[in-house]
């Protein structure tokens, strides 16, 4: 399978490479929207991270690079699963970490039966997806959110969202990209 490399841009493992298969329901986001979202985001010790529909893995790396104390890779597809174990075991990662294969709403349920939540919840999934609202309400349903916790959506349009739900929100727009972030 055709793959691309990309890097992790700051922290532990910062210029290391990894590996994105080049299918079109893997699109990794671009090094200079990761660097903002990660410098929006600021000092990830102890905090959880939660990467949704991660693709390569590249947006949990990074958080695991830059000091994340927990997190949890979700996709639905076996290539996806691989080349992220693939990323992992290139980068010798150490860190906490989980890999689990299943669509959105089952992880997601999976999420809520643990009890489980997140400082950081990164969105991203493939472009014809059309239910972010959807998922951002079973996030903040489920608790799923810590109290203080951010959503991050990349998306390849304009979100409706409540926002009377989070005490603060942001729209960053790179290219054709958008960047929503919500904070609880």
């Amino acid at each position: 399978m055709p793959v691309k490399e990309m890097r992790i841009i700051a922290g532990k493992y910062r210029h290391r490479k990894i590996y994105v298969p080049l299918i079109d329901s893997i699109k990794p986001t671009k090094d200079r929207i990761r660097e903002a979202i990660f410098s929006s985001l600021g000092d990830l010790t102890d905090k959880t991270f939660l990467d949704l529909y991660s693709g390569s893995g590249a947006m949990g790396l990074e958080a695991i690079s830059r000091g994340s104390a927990y997190t949890v890779f979700v996709d639905n597809s076996l290539i996806a699963i691989n080349a992220i174990k693939e990323n992992i075991n290139k980068l010798s990662v150490s860190e906490q970490y989980k890999l689990v294969f299943l669509d959105d709403k089952e992880a997601l349920n999976k999420f809520k039966m643990e009890n489980r939540s997140f400082d950081v919840i990164f969105i991203d999934p493939p472009y014809m997806f059309n239910d972010y609202e959807g998922i951002i309400a079973k996030i903040l349903e489920y608790n799923i959110i810590s109290s203080h916790g951010i959503i991050i959506v990349e998306s390849n349009k304009i979100l409706s969202i409540d926002e009377a739900m989070f005490s603060k929100s942001k729209l960053s727009k790179y290219g054709d990209i958008y960047v929503t972030t919500l904070w609880r």
